[in-house]
């Protein structure tokens, strides 16, 4: 049962996610915090961590959330609760171990998660060896506070395709929405979403803004 503090351990979680999105494509943004253990006060924070930077040459430095948080921790992890704002992956699309079996390994007593994840290297299997393990889970704690941060994301998952906004600024985003010259909205899309982009924006008012919405294609 989640009690006042998992909600502000998590709110914790969700903030660390939120300094850093729009930086972390193609990986969704997550924020994970650490907190009490063997010895230590309930929610007593040891660690927090949120995805490493994302971009096409950036593949070394594409840590998850959990795996830096957990290396923050050390051994003080055995026995703490994580507070992670999306499913934690039992696969890695790299050669990486899943963040499942980082958090088994370093004996995790209950995880508190956000948001599910419905990508083929999560849709519920971490939740289910966690559980195997010893693990006690906690799903859907203020998941409607942290929905926000994957909705481009779960939208590239069910169609291919980034979300696009309008913004003055673009923080917060991808990248900017710019089709290729010759080519139609749609294609632009189509290529960004293969390129791993999620959520990408359009100058509020201008031209590009006008078209999309014209044609029912922005968000």
């Amino acid at each position: 049962m989640a009690t006042e503090l998992d909600q502000q351990l998590m709110r914790r979680a969700i903030a660390l996610a939120r300094e850093r999105l729009g930086q972390t494509w193609p990986n969704p943004v997550v924020g994970c915090v650490i907190a009490g253990g063997d010895g230590v006060g309930d929610g007593e924070v040891l660690s927090e961590a949120a995805t490493g930077p994302g971009g096409p040459d950036s593949a070394s430095r594409r840590l998850h959330a959990e795996e830096q948080a957990l290396l923050g921790a050390g051994a003080a992890a055995k026995g703490a609760t994580a507070y992670v704002t999306l499913e934690p992956c039992a696969k890695r699309s790299s050669d990486r171990a899943s963040c499942t079996d980082r958090l088994i390994a370093a004996e995790i007593a209950r995880i508190v998660v956000a948001c599910r994840d419905p990508s083929p290297l999560a849709a519920g299997e971490g939740f289910e060896r966690l559980r195997a393990a010893g693990v006690e889970v906690e799903m859907d704690l203020l998941a409607g506070e942290a929905a926000d941060l994957y909705a481009g994301y779960r939208r590239r998952l069910a169609t291919g395709l980034p979300l696009i906004e309008a913004s003055t600024s673009g923080a917060g985003f991808d990248a900017r929405f710019e089709p290729m010259p010759g080519e139609s909205l749609p294609a632009a899309m189509r290529r960004l979403g293969q390129g791993g982009y999620t959520r990408l924006w359009v100058e509020a008012g201008g031209l590009l803004e006008q078209t999309l919405r014209e044609q029912a294609l922005l968000n």
